[in-house]
């Protein structure tokens, strides 16, 4: 009976339009404790700033950009920190900066939801029950992410609908949506090592190009192109400040926490970009779905465990290829240990199940929130430069 009813449960918490109605929920009550929560000082700042500041960042840079200002300054009387993205981004914005804050910070929140919800779901070749374990396992990871009002669950989503399109030989799309991700975080340019493993390489090119001048001059619709290529050059000028300010929970910041080791920046992440790129060595394995799915997972934890300002909502885009990894193939004990570590200390420690006092004296300043996700990664490359040819698992089942 009790086995009965636990099969029961499964099959409930299994269906799409309960899962979607729980993904759905977990937005509006995340957009709806960020609006209701008092605002507060920061870093001992007089000026107050909303719990959903990143949204208002965003918000912001278009009304910036269309006064043709300065977008990669401060304005800390409207907010905290610096706009990132780019103009392109800063433009898209319009849609939702014309709203009112409680409208446009849940839609904002609801993008990045469904975008990535429905990517998950539509991945090729996986059975139902796999899609629906691969939802289930990232979902409080998204929640952090969302809770902070970022952009991280847009961006693994629009990185999963571009391997999905890659898969269908929809190179035109596939394109498009790997170049969007780039113009809000630029580390999604890493994935474009993706295209090496697909025909038509050619056509992928002149695509790329074509979009790639589209979303460089799309600002030009309301600022001037001087002023367009005055804010590439403010851009420019604030990513080069960014790049020496921090370690975050990335593999610079384990190796100077654990070790006291910080050599150059340069250095790790080259070193990391020869060990991701070694795998594509593995001509005859390109044919191999399950191998191109390992290779997008080994993307999406690279581009935030080499990333020095990785912060904790940013790993939405790791515990996905995290969960790619893991869901989409035989297990071994030594997987699920992994898998367990990286879920408790990178998906649980952020939250209030976790114990405060562990987090303040393990995790942060430990970077456990990173390093079973380095430690994934590290076996995944090694999978990847070892695996044979045969299927890995029923669900990869031929199209």
């Amino acid at each position: 009976m009790n086995r009965s009813r636990y099969q029961k449960v499964i099959l409930f918490f299994g269906r799409e339009p309960v899962l979607l109605t729980v993904y759905g929920l977990i937005t509006l009550l995340a957009s709806i404790q960020q609006y209701l929560l008092t605002p507060t000082s920061v870093a001992g700042s007089e000026q107050l700033y909303t719990h959903y500041n990143n949204y208002v960042i965003f918000k912001n840079s278009f009304f910036h950009l269309l006064a043709n200002q300065n977008l990669y300054t401060y304005y800390l009387a409207e907010q905290w920190d610096l706009y990132k993205y780019s103009p392109t981004f800063a433009l898209l914005m319009a849609p939702l900066a014309w709203l009112p804050n409680w409208l446009g910070l849940f839609l904002w929140n609801a993008l990045n939801t469904l975008v990535l919800f429905f990517g998950i779901k539509h991945l090729p070749r996986l059975s139902r029950e796999t899609t629906v374990k691969l939802r289930w396992f990232v979902l409080i990871e998204l929640l952090t992410s969302i809770q902070n009002s970022q952009s991280n669950g847009l961006i693994l989503g629009m990185l999963i609908w571009s391997f999905i399109f890659l898969e269908r030989g929809r190179l035109i799309w596939a394109t498009l949506l790997m170049l969007g991700s780039v113009f809000i975080k630029i580390f999604g340019v890493v994935a474009f090592m993706l295209f090496l493993l697909y025909p038509r390489k050619p056509v992928a090119m002149a695509y790329t190009l074509v979009w790639t001048l589209i979303l460089l001059l799309l600002p030009l619709v309301v600022i001037t192109g001087p002023q367009l290529l005055a804010q590439y050059q403010n851009w420019w000028v604030m990513l080069q400040a960014d790049h020496s300010s921090s370690l975050g929970y990335s593999v610079m910041g384990w190796l100077s926490t654990w070790f006291s080791a910080e050599p150059p920046k340069l250095l790790v992440v080259g070193l990391g970009a020869m060990l991701l790129l070694v795998p594509l060595v593995r001509l005859s394995l390109y044919a191999d779905y399950g191998y191109r799915l390992l290779l997008l997972a080994s993307v999406l934890i690279w581009v935030v465990i080499f990333n020095h300002k990785a912060e904790s909502p940013t790993f939405i885009i790791a515990m996905g290829g995290v969960a790619i990894w893991y869901f989409t193939r035989t297990a071994t004990a030594m997987d699920r240990v992994l898998v367990l570590l990286a879920f408790v200390f990178t998906s649980l420690s952020p939250t209030d199940v976790f114990p405060a006092g562990l987090r303040q004296s393990l995790v942060e300043p430990y970077v456990f929130k990173g390093v079973f996700c380095i430690a994934i990664w590290g076996r995944l490359t090694y999978e990847l430069l070892t695996r044979d040819r045969k299927p890995t698992r029923p669900e990869l089942t031929p199209v």
